[in-house]
C-alpha cells in the first residue's frame, strides 16, 4: 500500500507518465563530488533500471547512472579507491508492516549520491576512518544533507572461503568499528554461510534481511536520453575549500588544537569562529574554541534545550571578555539566559571593581578567621556569581592569608 501526498508526489512516483529529465542540480552536484574525489567523469551518461522487488519502488525497479570512475581517498593508512560514483533516486519509505507493506511515496526520487569503496580497507578502524573522511569532503560541498539517516554507510565484509555479507544501516560511525568486528567473529564461528544482507543493530550486532541480489539485475532505461558530459561542463564547476583544509588553515592561525579546528567546521561554526577570533587575543582562541563546542552540548545534556547561538549576542560577549569587562566564569551563565529567553544586558555581568573586590576579601578574612583559602574563594565567588576572576581573586586571598 502506498502513502502520496500531492505537495510531495506526481504522477511519476505513482508510476502513471514516464520520467522526466535528470535534475540538473542534482546532476552538477554529483559531477562536483566526483572532481573533489579525484574521479573521472564519463563521457556519456546513460541512466538504467536497478531491479527492485521489495516494494519500496512502485515501478519495480531504481533509476541509476554512472557519474564516474577511479576515485581515490588518502587516508592515514594509504589510498583507498573509489571505482564508481553513481547518481540514483531515492527509494520509499515504509511506514508499517504487518500482513501488508505501507510506504510512503513523500521521499521517492529525491537524487542520492552512492561512492563505492574498494577492498584496500585495513580494518574496522580504518572504515571508520574511511566513511569520515567522504563524510567531510560531501560537506565541504555545502549541499548535502547533514545529521543521522542523511548519510548512510554500508559495509561489504567477506572471509576468504565464505559469502560476502553485505550490513546496512551505519547512522552513527561511533559504532561501526564493533558492529565490524563482531560480525567477523560470527562468520569465523560459522562452517559455511551463504552471502547475504545484515542490518547494524546499535547494541553491535547484525540481523538478518534478505538474501544478496545477483549482479544481473540492470538494464537501460528507455524514456531518458543519453547525457554527454563535456569538458566545457566540467571547467564551469567550482570546487570549495574542503573542510580538511579549512580546518588546517584555522589551526594554523590561531592557537587551538586540530580536533578543535575540524569540530569547528564540521558542525557549521567556522563563520562563527572566524567573525571573532580575529578581534579578541591570540591566547583566547582556546577557550572561544571550546565555548562554541560545549555550550550548546552542555546546554542540551543539563537542561534539555537546543541552542543556536545569536550571532551578534555572541561577538559582543567576547568583546567584552576580551577587554575584561565580564569573566570568564559568566559566559556559560550568559548564554543560558539566552537560551531560557531572558533579555540579556551584559552590564548585570560586569567585572567587579578591584577595590571592592579587595576590601571584601579583606573584611571576609577578618571576620572569618578560622577559614582556610578554599573556604575563602568559595564564599567570594558564590557571593559575585561570575563577577570575578577566579585567578585574580585567588591572588589576592593568597596574599592577605600570607
Amino acid at each position: 500500500m502506498y502513502e502520496a501526498k500531492d505537495s510531495s508526489s506526481c504522477l511519476v512516483e505513482l508510476d502513471e507518465e514516464p520520467p522526466h529529465e535528470i535534475n540538473k542540480e542534482a546532476l552538477d552536484i554529483a559531477l562536483e563530488i566526483s572532481l573533489l574525489l579525484k574521479a573521472s567523469v564519463v563521457d556519456e551518461i546513460h541512466v538504467m533500471r536497478k531491479i527492485v522487488i521489495d516494494g519500496s519502488n512502485v515501478s519495480g525497479f531504481q533509476r541509476t547512472m554512472l557519474i564516474s570512475t577511479n576515485g581515490y581517498i588518502n587516508t592515514s593508512k594509504g589510498i583507498v579507491k573509489i571505482p564508481t560514483i553513481y547518481l540514483e533516486e531515492e527509494a520509499a519509505k515504509k511506514i508499517e508492516e504487518n500482513d501488508y507493506v505501507e510506504y510512503s511515496l513523500d521521499r521517492l526520487g529525491v537524487p542520492l549520491v552512492e561512492i563505492d569503496t574498494d577492498s584496500s580497507i585495513k580494518d574496522s578502524e580504518h572504515a571508520k576512518e574511511v566513511a569520515s573522511i567522504i563524510g567531510m569532503i560531501l560537506r565541504s560541498t555545502g549541499k548535502v544533507k547533514r545529521g543521522i539517516g542523511s548519510i548512510r554507510q554500508d559495509v561489504n565484509l567477506s572471509i576468504l572461503g565464505k559469502g560476502r555479507i553485505e550490513i546496512k544501516g551505519f547512522q552513527d560511525l561511533r559504532y561501526m568499528p564493533k558492529v565490524i568486528d563482531n560480525e567477523i567473529l560470527r562468520l569465523e564461528k560459522l562452517k559455511e554461510i551463504k552471502s547475504e544482507v545484515r542490518r547494524a543493530n546499535p547494541d553491535g550486532s547484525t540481523s538478518f534481511l534478505r538474501p544478496l541480489p545477483g549482479a544481473a539485475r540492470l538494464y537501460p532505461e528507455t524514456d531518458i536520453d543519453a547525457i554527454r558530459i563535456t569538458k566545457e561542463r566540467l571547467a564551469i564547476i567550482k570546487l570549495p575549500e574542503l573542510i580538511v583544509e579549512k580546518a588546517l588553515e584555522i589551526e594554523k592561525n590561531y592557537d587551538i588544537s586540530p580536533e578543535q579546528s575540524v569540530n569547528i567546521i564540521k558542525e557549521g561554526y567556522s563563520n562563527l569562529f572566524l567573525d571573532v577570533a580575529p578581534k579578541i587575543k591570540k591566547e583566547y582562541s582556546g577557550f572561544l574554541a571550546e565555548t562554541i563546542l560545549s555550550v550548546p552540548k552542555e546546554l542540551r545534556r543539563k537542561y534539555n534545550i537546543e541552542y543556536k547561538f545569536n550571532h551578534k549576542l555572541f561577538i559582543e560577549v567576547f568583546e567584552a571578555f576580551n577587554l575584561d569587562k565580564i569573566s570568564k566564569n559568566s559566559i556559560f551563565e550568559i548564554f543560558l539566559n539566552d537560551a531560557k529567553g531572558k533579555k540579556i544586558n551584559l552590564s548585570d555581568y560586569k567585572l567587579v571593581d578591584d577595590k571592592e573586590l579587595v576590601k571584601e576579601i579583606e573584611k571576609i578574612v577578618k571576620e572569618k578567621k578560622d577559614l582556610g583559602f578554599n573556604a575563602i574563594i568559595g564564599l567570594v565567588m558564590s557571593k559575585y556569581k561570575g563577577k570575578v576572576d577566579g585567578r585574580k581573586a585567588a591572588k589576592i586571598i593568597g596574599k592577605m592569608l600570607k
